[in-house]
């Protein structure tokens, strides 16, 4: 994150975060734009939104504003009700801007997601799970010294994500609590290079849920995901800024366990061992076991290509990430 140093009449004053640019309504839309983009990552499982920022060039001013809520210089002036020193504060236009970008992609893209899942989830969930796994390789990468301490930490986060996803049930509770709980949960995505949004709601069993309520409508829903998100947002802002100075590698080697283990929740292939049948007579699966194909067919081979091209994909993003980086 930059920092800049701006003066007084006698003293220097230490700024950290970014410049805000001066912006006019051609730079706003471009920041509709990124935030298109930064919404397309999301809502796939594998692909960071904070990763896509990362590229794009926002990724320090986003983090600043995000922080900036949780600061007392945005408090003071919100009780005070100096309203425009508190819209200032947080950056206002950018984070609106940015946000309609992301709102806007949202509405896109989650109805042929959700067809997707119905109709061809082998097709879909193979596409993801090659996005994660690549998702492994680029966050380990950010390790900057292994040791024997970080290798028994990812093992451990390995290990413990894998027990975790297997008893998390395929169907969770549609209830307020859960679901803005999901929300703060996912919203980490936008502060983690390298860790989907999309990927967290699978986990958490709320994936097409969310898309269900984007496609329905149904902004109940909507609305305590999008609270539970900006909760998460601010507090986690603040708790990873710190945890990522003061033990970055060990943090980052137990994301990178806790992705890897993670996988199993993405297999492709599954069994439906139990179900139930709700009150509309859909049937609903409540224990399913990963199973292996049953047959080398032209369905596996083409699952083998998707999760391929997803792998692809997101070392590609990495790469460029990187190449911008330096």
């Amino acid at each position: 994150m930059d920092t800049t140093t701006t003066t007084t009449s006698s003293h220097p004053t230490e700024v950290t975060g970014p410049v805000t640019p001066a912006r006019d309504w051609k730079g706003y839309l471009g920041l509709v734009a990124r935030g298109f983009a930064m919404g397309s990552a999301d809502v796939v499982p594998g692909v960071s939104g904070g990763t896509m920022a990362f590229i794009l060039g926002i990724y320090a001013e986003l983090i600043f504003s995000i922080r900036a809520v949780g600061r007392k210089d945005f408090w003071n002036a919100l009780l005070h009700f100096r309203l425009r020193e508190a819209m200032q504060a947080i950056n206002v236009p950018f984070l609106l801007a940015l946000g309609s970008g992301i709102i806007l992609a949202f509405l896109t893209l989650a109805k042929g997601l959700e067809w997707m899942l119905i109709n061809k989830p082998v097709f879909i969930w193979s596409f993801f799970f090659g996005l994660v796994l690549a998702s492994v390789i680029t966050v380990a990468r950010r390790i900057r010294t292994w040791s024997v301490v970080l290798g028994v930490a990812l093992v451990v986060a390995a290990v413990g994500a894998y027990l975790l996803v297997g008893a998390v049930p395929a169907q969770t509770p549609n209830t307020p609590l859960y679901v803005f709980l999901s929300g703060a949960l996912a919203s980490t995505a936008m502060i983690l290079p390298g860790i989907s949004g999309a990927f967290i709601l699978v986990l958490l069993g709320k994936y097409q849920f969310a898309l269900s309520a984007v496609n329905n409508r149904d902004i109940l829903s909507l609305l305590t995901l999008a609270a539970g998100a900006a909760v998460g947002l601010v507090t986690f802002a603040q708790v990873l800024g710190w945890l990522f100075r003061k033990h970055h590698d060990l943090t980052v080697a137990i994301l990178t366990g806790f992705m890897l283990g993670s996988l199993r929740k993405l297999w492709p292939w599954k069994e439906v061992v139990e179900s139930i049948t709700d009150n509309h007579g859909n049937t609903i699966p409540i224990v399913v076991h990963n199973v292996l194909p049953p047959a080398f067919n032209a369905e596996v081979v083409f699952a083998i290509l998707l999760a391929a091209l997803g792998f692809a994909a997101v070392l590609m993003l990495d790469r460029l990430a990187v190449t911008i980086g330096d």
